[in-house]
């Protein structure tokens, strides 16, 4: 199990630098297939994969993803924008509860509807770090320093030092000194990202501090993260939302810190490095 774990990250961690040292449509299209593939893993474990309903929010994620891609080549005729996709995932989600009524639960379209804002909205922020921000190809890092650097640096440091549970029923195994663990170290890596930056990039040595702070926030928050995918996992009673990355289950189970984070890193970076990035 372990030898297949770590050949099968090491394979998604290849395609992640490779995609995200690309840029571009390359990552336009990894970021539409993870969104795609993870909805499909929501919406199966809220029991309405395959229908109508499930097939509208694939259909608001593609007119995310084809406003980001307009808006990569400077063509938008329509004046789509991300918040206008999430209206249409609204829209189009009450317009079928209504037509076909009552053969979806309420939950089901509210699940439509926040699967459509949780994962390929969320994710575009990966590509809004990377092409929209100056010195993108360096911050956009700093989303994974954040999540998965985090989610490193806690399971060490709960490992070695961990006697106090940080949510004993949502996640036994997660100890506050990994959590304080996993923030620390993020603060680190965040740092390290700016210390590249620094020296390839020329951004001023005072922003370093800054660096940190983003990191130790960005921590925070995929912490949360990954509880609250947990949570919904719990409440379903399964292991894994699939199978598709082997000894890590599926896109969400991978993924889960990733997608609130980047967001959150768009936006600490545009506010404590304003005058900067953009």
């Amino acid at each position: 199990m372990f030898r297949t774990r770590l050949i099968s990250g090491i394979v998604l961690l290849l395609i992640i630098l490779i995609t995200l040292t690309g840029g571009g449509w390359l990552l336009w299209l990894s970021l539409l297939i993870y969104s795609l593939v993870g909805m499909f893993e929501l919406y199966r474990v809220l029991g309405f994969e395959k229908t109508p309903l499930c097939y509208a929010g694939y259909g608001v994620a593609v007119l995310m993803y084809l406003t980001l891609g307009l808006g990569l080549r400077g063509i938008n005729p329509f004046g789509l924008d991300l918040p206008f996709a999430v209206c249409i995932a609204l829209i189009a989600g009450l317009f079928l509860f209504v037509l076909q009524y009552p053969k979806y639960p309420a939950y089901q379209l509210f699940g439509m509807v926040f699967g459509a804002i949780y994962i390929p909205f969320a994710l575009s922020y990966i590509f809004q770090i990377r092409e929209n921000l100056l010195f993108g190809k360096y911050l956009v890092w700093m989303v994974y320093a954040a999540s998965w650097g985090s989610d490193t640096c806690a399971y060490c440091a709960g490992m070695l030092l961990g006697k106090h549970k940080l949510a004993p029923v949502l996640s036994p195994k997660k100890s506050i000194e990994g959590s304080i663990g996993g923030i620390l170290g993020s603060a680190i890596l965040g740092l390290l990202v700016g210390v590249l930056m620094s020296h390839f990039a020329k951004t001023p040595p005072h922003l370093l501090p800054l660096f940190a702070i983003i990191g130790g926030c960005g921590s925070v928050i995929s912490q949360i993260g990954d509880l609250a995918a947990s949570g919904i996992k719990r409440n379903y009673d399964i292991k894994d939302y699939g199978k598709l990355i082997p000894g890590h289950g599926g896109i969400l189970d991978r993924f889960d810190s990733v997608i609130i984070t980047a967001p959150i890193i768009y936006y600490l970076c545009v506010f404590l490095l304003r005058g900067h990035v953009i």
